[in-house]
């Protein structure tokens, strides 16, 4: 079987549970070839996500290191079997591999959640705020580069059309409201979508106004992306740097608290839809 070239998140998470499988289980990958009848090479292999691994072998390595959580090693066998390539797949010569994790992530969450200071989420934007914020990029993006970006970015938010689309929650800071990147135009048509998008059962938007008394984050956006079981969720976080995919089990236990406490502060739904309304008509 020929190595994988450019394993996708997702799949390289396979890899890495089972490798924490093994260490939580005290087994080398050494004892754990003998166990499997294998070489260690190929276990490292595994772990690695150097070659694809089938959801029976998941699930005898699970049995070897011990695991009796059932529903997580369904899930973590489902993952393994699904060899289906992604519309994102086609921009994979085009846009940077995150951006194909981040449309992979969205696209198998059984349920998101955002946040987000000083832009609109990428999934409740329109393609002229969306072109805006692409024309500030640092370092500076060509114009048919941000044009793939939009096109990709736009066909993220066809989740949010399928016949079960999952739950979304988006925490969003008053600033971020404000801000008229594109100018009032576009800014305006921008915080009308994002009412009439507020309104969907699925979509939940959260304002955090700029009288609250309370801000507990650090103001990096988020994206925490639940999986089909809570050991399987990842999260996202923007920094100065790019993005960081995070999904060790007191990092995500860390996020979700954040969150909790972020929706907390926030308004509640007809309230947040109220000022994203009154914020629209003053500009």
């Amino acid at each position: 079987m020929a190595p994988r070239s450019v394993p996708t998140a997702r799949r390289l998470r396979i890899g890495i549970e089972l490798r924490r499988l093994r260490e939580r289980a005290g087994m080398t990958a050494a004892q754990a070839a003998r166990s499997l009848g294998t070489t260690q090479a190929q276990v490292s292999n595994i772990e690695a996500n150097r070659f694809g691994v089938s959801a029976e072998r998941v699930r005898t390595l699970a049995n070897i290191y011990g695991c009796t959580d059932e529903p997580f090693v369904d899930a973590l066998a489902n993952m393994a079997a699904d060899r289906t390539r992604g519309w994102w797949e086609e921009y994979r010569d085009t846009l940077p591999p995150r951006l194909l994790d981040l449309a992979e992530l969205e696209h198998h969450a059984t349920a998101l959640r955002v946040t987000q200071v000083i832009n609109i989420p990428g999934l409740l934007q329109t393609p002229e705020h969306a072109r805006a914020l692409f024309r500030e990029a640092v370092p500076a993006l060509r114009p048919h580069e941000i044009e793939f970006r939009i096109s990709h970015r736009i066909k993220r938010q066809a989740i949010f059309h399928r016949e079960q689309p999952p739950l979304y929650t988006a925490i969003v800071h008053e600033a971020a409201l404000r801000m008229q990147f594109g100018g009032r135009e576009v800014a305006r048509t921008q915080l009308e979508h994002l009412t009439e998008a507020s309104e969907q059962t699925n979509i939940n938007v959260r304002v955090i106004p700029f009288n609250g008394t309370s801000f507990p984050t650090t103001g990096h956006a988020v994206d925490y992306f639940h999986g089909p079981v809570a050991a399987l969720d990842t999260v996202e976080v923007d920094t100065a740097h790019g993005s960081e995919l995070v999904d060790a089990a007191g990092q995500l236990e860390k996020y979700r608290l954040v969150l909790d406490r972020m929706e907390a502060v926030a308004l509640k739904p007809a309230a947040s839809r109220d000022l994203i309304h009154h914020i629209a008509q003053d500009i």
